[in-house]
């Protein structure tokens, strides 16, 4: 398991783990950033930076835990930085409070400096070429992975952490467990390298130990102190600060030799590397830290406390004890515990891009010039060039580069205000302010309730028979609403399914069912200020009928799979062609929720008892078919205003501005005739009216006429006949079946039409 974690869920791609990494191990994917572990150090500088927490430490809490309750010997090691972040209590309190966590025993990982203290000054007396110091994990991966050719300058001895292992399993057995407590990330690596596996079993960082400690619920000040096992330490307790090295080790040290350099702190380090890869520079002695401030200032530090009043706290630590103290001889059995190590290169070569890869990489992002090469570092990277060579190898993305995505931003916004500006003159002309056409008393009483209920909040119940104009009735309630600069959110409940519908209205959470990868929003949170306006309402079942009851009480909806309510400040208006009443009776329709939204009811009209508003809406619906289809329509010949006024309109005005489209298509000039109009309503002149007109009818429409009449008359016969059989019509008339059921729509017959009286007529 790789020792750092990425919580994709978490991650937003601020690019902060990018910036932080000194190696450019992070990998950009398209949801989120990962680690190339290949390329990583160690160092922890993405868990310290990333602002969401989406890099977090593997989890190796429970697995100390399961350790510690399985009965074997659990041995402790304490990081020499210890003091430095456990600040408020004393370390026999400490001793304690592991001890009680059941482990064995407790020693202090200072002790391993000074074990490896001879092997360092065997090797770095030879001057033959520089030494760089191997007891940081982070330098050591750094110098395998990404600067190998310095690999044999590293020291050839294993770190004070994995020292202390050997010894330890070495002097009491390798049955032994050894859990290593330190403020290193890069320690967690180490323990997974085949050159030092199985010296330390699991390394805990100082915050996961605290942890837990406030899991068992022990508090450390009330615990009386308890001595460390085996050997005391004496200056190696100064291994963690800076400079303390040459201390720990026993080396003498000027601060005026020119021939030693210590370095801590990623920015001095990367410096010192180069150089020595450069061959710049070529001290007898490198010793290097990664983390600022030595050890005390690693990832895992206590971010409460300055680095001065840490480093105090280990010098206390040290002198708590002699000084003077050297470190004692080893067990006979024991001088033979390797402390040395071996070094491989772990560079992983990536494909160098040529000069006309760089430049495709750099046009893309809108850079064609030196000067527009802005090197922002937005994207984690130094130079619009090393971020192109990132691309190139696949580890960054086109869209990291920050002034080219402002760029895109802007370039979309233009062609958003456009698309607007092209929706709204499309909107004003669709619903212009004669939203409603009509001079008839009903409609004017129409138009006046809107007047009246559309600058308040009220909930609006617009009812009326299908195609009546409820929708155009509840955009004309948001326009002369206060909430008319915010958005209108249209919904049919019909066209839409139950479980659909619900994640429509209300959103969902991301894994609420198959298929939700992610959190959507619902249309009321879309709506939020403005209105919502929910066409055939009647349709909706029980269950949504509650959750809407409950939007409408409390002002909050809750997302499909989730548990947390949103507040909405929406305002609700329904349609319904559906008898609510009868619902509430039968046990479909909520009454509470029909109360609610009978606030405030406007009854539409229908068509035919709008009669003297007709010729009015014909013109006007002209018009409008004139514009869409881009054909001139000057007029309407009034046969053809006389047939739409005698007609019934069971499809009300939806139904007449389809008959004058299609009438507007058929003309061969520029006016709509009757002879454009559908049988249905030809048909319908009186015969009057038909024998005034008939002069100037042409020959091709009254024979049309009259073949209508008399199909009709000959499809009632038929059904007379057969006594409404439908089939048995049908074999009369020597047709089929489907064909005669196409008539009976045409003529709007029923079976019931054969039981009525027949004049003789054939």
């Amino acid at each position: 398991m790789e020792p750092i974690v990425t919580l994709k869920e978490k991650c937003r791609k601020c690019y902060c783990c990018v910036r932080s990494c000194p190696v450019k191990a992070i990998k950009v994917d398209k949801s989120y950033t990962e680690i190339i572990f290949d390329r990583c150090i160690g160092c922890g500088n993405c868990l310290s930076y990333c602002p969401q927490g989406a890099k977090t430490i593997a989890d190796k809490v429970r697995v100390t835990e399961k350790l510690l309750t399985s009965g074997e010997e659990i041995i402790a090691v304490l990081g020499s930085s210890f003091p430095a972040y456990f600040h408020n209590v004393a370390p026999g309190q400490l001793v304690a409070g592991l001890r009680s966590l059941g482990f064995r025993q407790v020693h202090e990982g200072a002790y391993g400096a000074e074990l490896i203290a001879g092997d360092y000054a065997r090797v770095t007396v030879e001057r033959d070429r520089p030494h760089i110091t191997s007891h940081c994990p982070a330098i050591v991966d750094l110098i395998e992975r990404h600067y190998p050719r310095l690999i044999r300058n590293l020291v050839p001895v294993v770190s004070p952490m994995v020292a202390m292992g050997r010894f330890l399993k070495g002097s009491l057995g390798h049955h032994v467990k050894v859990v290593y407590i330190s403020s290193c990330i890069a320690a967690k690596f180490e323990t997974q390298i085949n050159e030092t596996r199985g010296a330390v079993d699991i390394v805990l960082t100082y915050q996961e130990l605290e942890g837990i400690f406030k899991s068992h619920q022990i508090a450390l000040p009330s615990l009386e102190d308890e001595p460390f096992d085996g050997i005391g330490p004496g200056p190696g307790r100064l291994f963690p600060i800076a400079e303390g090295t040459f201390r720990a080790f026993g080396i003498p040290s000027d601060p005026l030799d020119t021939e030693v350099v210590t370095a801590c702190g990623e920015v001095n380090v990367m410096g010192i590397i180069g150089d020595l890869a450069a061959g710049r520079i070529s001290p007898r002695i490198a010793d290097l830290r990664f983390c600022y401030d030595g050890c005390i200032g690693g990832p895992g530090r206590n971010r409460d406390l300055t680095e001065f009043y840490r480093r105090n706290r280990v010098i206390d630590h040290y002198r708590r004890e002699a000084p003077s103290r050297t470190t004692p001889q080893l067990p006979g059995s024991l001088r033979e515990v390797p402390f040395t190590r071996s070094f491989t290169s772990k560079f992983a070569k990536l494909e160098s891009p040529r000069g006309n890869d760089i430049r495709k990489i750099l046009n893309a992002t809108n850079k064609f010039s030196v000067k527009d090469e802005l090197n922002c570092r937005a994207c984690g990277y130094r130079t619009c060039r090393e971020y192109a060579v990132a691309v190139f190898q696949g580890l960054a993305e086109i869209e990291m580069c920050l002034p080219y995505n402002l760029q895109q931003l802007e370039e979309d916004r233009g062609r958003l205000i456009q698309k607007y500006e092209l929706a709204r003159r499309e909107l004003e002309r669709e619903y212009g302010d004669e939203f409603i056409v009509g001079t008839d008393r009903k409609t004017k009483e129409v138009l006046d309730l809107i007047k009246q209920v559309g600058p308040t909040p009220t909930t609006v119940l617009i009812r009326g028979e299908s195609g009546t104009g409820k929708e155009l009735t509840a955009r004309a309630i948001h326009r002369y609403s206060k909430r008319n600069d915010k958005p209108l959110v249209t919904v049919n409940c019909t066209t839409i399914t139950d479980s659909l519908l619900e994640t429509e209205l209300f959103g969902h959470k991301r894994g609420a069912f198959t298929g939700a990868i992610a959190d959507k929003k619902g249309l009321f949170e879309a709506a939020d200020g403005g209105t919502i306006f929910l066409d055939e309402i009647g349709d909706i079942t029980p269950k949504l009928q509650a959750e809407l009851l409950r939007v409408l009480d409390m002002g909050e909806v809750r997302p499909v799979g989730g548990t947390a309510a949103k507040k909405v400040d929406v305002r609700l208006i329904a349609a319904t062609n559906k008898n609510l009443e009868d619902g509430v009776k039968e046990g479909w329709f909520r009454e509470d929720l029909y109360y609610r939204l009978n606030v405030f009811t406007v009854t539409m009209p229908p068509l035919r008892s709008r009669v003297e508003s007709i010729p009015i809406l014909v013109h006007h619906f002209m018009d409008k078919a004139s514009t869409k289809l881009n054909k001139r329509i000057v007029g309407i010949e009034d046969r053809a205003v006389k047939a739409f006024t005698q007609y019934t309109w069971p499809g009300n005005i939806r139904e007449m501005q389809n008959v004058i489209e299609r009438a507007a298509v058929l003309t061969h000039d520029d006016v709509i005739r009757l002879e454009n109009l559908p049988m249905a309503l030809a048909e319908n002149l009186e015969d009057r009216t038909v024998a005034t007109v008939d002069m100037r009818a042409s020959f091709k429409a009254e024979r049309e006429r009259h073949v209508v009449k008399l199909e009709k008359k000959l499809i009632q016969r038929y059904l007379e006949e057969s006594n409404g059989n439908v089939t048995k019509a049908a074999k009369l008339a020597n047709i089929p079946r489907r064909t005669f059921y196409r008539l009976l729509d045409k003529y709007r017959l029923k079976e019931r039409d054969a039981r009525l009286p027949h004049d003789g007529t054939p």
